[in-house]
């Protein structure tokens, strides 16, 4: 596979993984999908990981590696689309660094649990002090210390879980995408002067 088709293939994938970043940031600060709950959610959900870092930080790679894989920037074939390519090197670089502040973020949400009412009527993080060995992800017998909102670790473990692989997987594929635009700037993007059919 060429440069281009690579950087085509790569910004159709990021883009939906952005908007799905977006979606589930938005969805955490709504437990429930109830807005009352919205002045007791984590400190990680107010960070906004996958608005601010999977989501706005991962639109312009997306977009820019689709626009790499296009006719290039004087035509098909005049320059082998280096122009492109090499703005998408440096969009590229910056989608990493989104992608790993959104990875960051979500991991360290999932660590902490969620800010909950606990029986004693106090909000607090029941499950950022655990003992050592002890962890409220594979004991699900825990999750019944957050009294209100209603299920809201099962709320935070989903979509934080969802974060944390998008983020992944936007981290994998925004440095495959800056090591394909580099050979892209100096090798061009393998399509032939005559090759019709390719749209920006």
């Amino acid at each position: 596979m060429c440069t281009g088709q690579c950087s085509r293939c790569i910004g159709l994938i990021l883009i939906p993984l952005a908007f799905i970043c977006i979606g589930a940031n938005l969805l955490l600060i709504f437990p429930n999908a109830e807005r009352k709950w919205v002045h007791h959610i984590t400190l990680q959900v107010w960070l906004m990981g996958g608005i601010i870092g999977g989501g706005l930080f991962i639109l312009c790679p997306g977009c820019a590696a689709i626009r790499a894989g296009g006719k290039g920037c004087c035509g098909a074939g005049c320059c082998g689309n280096r122009c492109r390519m090499l703005r998408s090197v440096f969009s590229s670089a910056f989608g990493v660094l989104g992608s790993f502040y959104c990875l960051v973020v979500s991991a360290t949400g999932l660590g902490h649990g969620p800010l909950c009412m606990v029986e004693s009527g106090q909000w607090e993080y029941p499950f950022l002090n655990l003992p050592n060995g002890t962890n409220y992800l594979m004991n699900q017998t825990m999750w019944d210390t957050c009294i209100e909102p209603k299920d809201i670790v099962m709320w935070n473990v989903v979509l934080f879980s969802i974060l944390l692989a998008s983020s992944s997987i936007e981290l994998v594929l925004c440095t495959l995408q800056t090591i394909n635009a580099v050979i892209g700037v100096f090798c061009g993007d393998c399509r032939k002067k005559n090759k019709k059919g390719d749209g920006d």
